[in-house]
């Protein structure tokens, strides 16, 4: 799940080598949050106009963690 959210914001920033993710362990409710951190500058770029990139990688990674029974959150730090 790390290397798929790391592989769909490679295309988007423009510092590719400064996308890191933490992983927290799941909660009381079995969610696992993906903390995704960008450069400054990117940080726009991985946002999106009224907050639309952001929303669509919230849904590919939800999606990704369904097919493996899953419960995920992505926070974009």
């Amino acid at each position: 799940m790390t290397e798929l959210l790391i592989t769909i914001c490679q295309g988007l920033v423009s510092e590719p080598d400064k996308i890191s993710v933490t992983v927290d362990e799941p909660n009381e409710e079995g969610v696992t949050v993906y903390h995704l951190h960008v450069a400054e500058g990117d940080m726009g770029r991985v946002i999106g106009k009224q907050g639309r990139i952001a929303k669509a990688i919230r849904v590919v990674m939800r999606a990704a963690a369904n097919r493996n029974n899953a419960k995920i959150a992505v926070e974009i730090d």
